[in-house]
């Protein structure tokens, strides 16, 4: 008789685990991400409202309108950097409650205001919030999934991202369509209307429905098990509740595997924190990986098709009409290859993925830029856009989160991650402040044909530099990448 040797994939696949759990406290977290798309998208619908409400509409008051439209991203990189810390000393749990407490004071707040100070300041705190969440979602979720479906579970988060994202979209058109306002209305029309001084404020009030389920359910999740080690290895209390949740994860021999090698590795680190652990050569070199993705992430340049689509849709010759409802197709095309995601990420892997999202990149956007150039417009021009948002959204946008939730060590895994979120959130705001000196400098054709070029970069940098980590353990990442040296 032949036997054939099984492959760690087959190995971990024959392995029983407790999957309806698995679903259940990584769908809880992922409501973080649910938080964070909703938050981040629903000010573009209230913004002709609130606008006319606190008086901030015109170009006399530029600054303002600009103010209120990117406070949360200055929330954001302040939740980032304080992720770091916060995650790795109170630990995911906790964090991811402070995150949701954070985001229902922020509806709340915003809601409420009746000042301009105070609808910034409830800005603020969401965008803390998202800051928070979009470190620690994807962090609890790696630590809480095995190895072989690891992709698939974090990329959940990507998904309620998504989804929160269309949750915005379709409640403030909703919303807006229950007392509609003519097109030809001056601000004061607008103020004195019912969306002036009450639409605008239903809209960011409704976050609060997820916001207080996230809360709620955030204190039923168990602590992750790894950072229960970490933190107290040598309290044999917290020993055992990291064993209980890793047998409720995969049973007794699961736990008793993964307790060994989660000890294993923490023993060749110092216990306690210290930045200096941080300018190791090795940890040096996986901390850059980690900042490259998060910034490619971004500069890829898919962002701008989601934040000024309506100028670059009037660009294609469409009119407003013709605009909104193609924004609603790509969000629609979002969703749908986020889904492909989840369905590909631990088949095909991490590496392959990337790969094949930044040449597809690439691609689409060197036609889309000749099709500005050579004046095409109408339907092929969103075809080719809708083939970009297709491309990123089954590659860069869920698998660079589920590589930066893998590639750290356990004892640095949070603040590493703090680090690139931050990263990330920085390079967005470039991208965003960028785009519109960009294009009027080298017109929509050129403007792509940059980002085509920024894709090839990125191609290169993934081909030389990211290590294929589907169906290894976190503890096999770490050994595998060296950054215990």
């Amino acid at each position: 008789m032949v036997h054939k040797k099984l492959t760690n994939r087959q190995v971990l696949m024959e392995q029983s685990y407790n999957y309806r759990y698995i679903w259940m406290i990584s769908l809880v977290a992922a409501m973080g991400g649910l938080l964070f798309g909703y938050d981040w998208v629903v000010i573009g619908g209230a913004k002709p409202f609130y606008e006319a409400y606190f008086s901030i509409g015109g170009d006399e008051h530029a600054w303002e309108s600009g103010w209120a439209m990117s406070s949360a991203l200055v929330g954001c990189l302040l939740g980032s950097l304080l992720s770091g810390a916060l995650t790795d000393r109170i630990g995911r749990k906790k964090a991811l409650i402070f995150a949701a407490l954070l985001f229902t004071i922020s509806a709340i707040g915003t809601a409420l205001a009746n000042n301009f100070d105070l609808f910034i300041f409830a800005r603020i705190l969401g965008g803390i919030g998202i800051g928070l969440a979009s470190n620690v979602s994807p962090i609890y979720i790696s630590e809480m999934s095995p190895a072989h479906m690891r992709g698939r579970f974090v990329s959940i988060n990507q998904l309620t991202i998504v989804i929160g994202v269309l949750a915005a979209q379709v409640i403030n058109l909703f919303i807006y369509n229950t007392h509609p306002i003519a097109p030809e209305a001056t601000q004061a029309l607008i103020r004195n209307s019912w969306n002036g001084q009450l639409g605008w404020r239903w809209m960011f009030a409704i976050e609060t429905i997820p916001a207080l389920l996230f809360l709620g359910l955030a204190f039923i999740i168990p602590e992750s098990p790894r950072w229960l080690v970490k933190n107290y290895s040598a309290d044999s209390a917290r020993k055992t509740k990291a064993r209980q949740i890793l047998s409720k994860i995969g049973g007794n021999d699961y736990a008793e595997k993964q307790l060994l090698s989660i000890q294993k590795n923490l023993a060749t680190h110092a216990q306690t924190f210290t930045y200096h652990q941080l300018l190791k050569p090795r940890v040096l070199k996986i901390l850059g990986l980690g900042i490259g993705l998060a910034v490619f992430q971004q500069w890829c340049g898919i962002n701008v098709i989601f934040n000024y689509a309506q100028e670059i849709f009037y660009a294609a010759g469409y009119d407003v009409s013709g605009t909104m409802f193609n924004i609603v197709i790509t969000g629609m095309v979002n969703l749908l290859f986020t889904l492909i995601a989840i369905k590909t990420v631990d088949r095909w892997g991490r590496r392959p993925l990337m790969l094949f999202g930044s040449a597809g990149l690439m691609v689409t956007y060197t036609i889309l830029g000749s099709c500005y150039y050579l004046g095409i417009t109408g339907s092929a021009v969103l075809i080719v856009l809708l083939a970009a948002i297709a491309f990123y959204a089954m590659t860069l946008a869920p698998i660079t989160w589920v590589l930066l939730s893998e590639i750290f060590p356990n004892h640095i895994r949070g603040f590493a991650m703090g680090i690139c979120v931050s990263a990330l959130w920085i390079a967005s705001l470039l991208l965003t402040l960028t785009f519109k000196p960009i294009n009027t400098a080298l017109g929509a054709a050129g403007s792509f044909w940059l980002y085509g070029a920024i894709c090839l970069i990125g191609f290169i940098f993934i081909k030389k530099h990211v290590p294929e980590t589907k169906d290894k353990s976190l503890e096999e990442i770490e050994q595998s990448l060296g950054s215990n040296s």
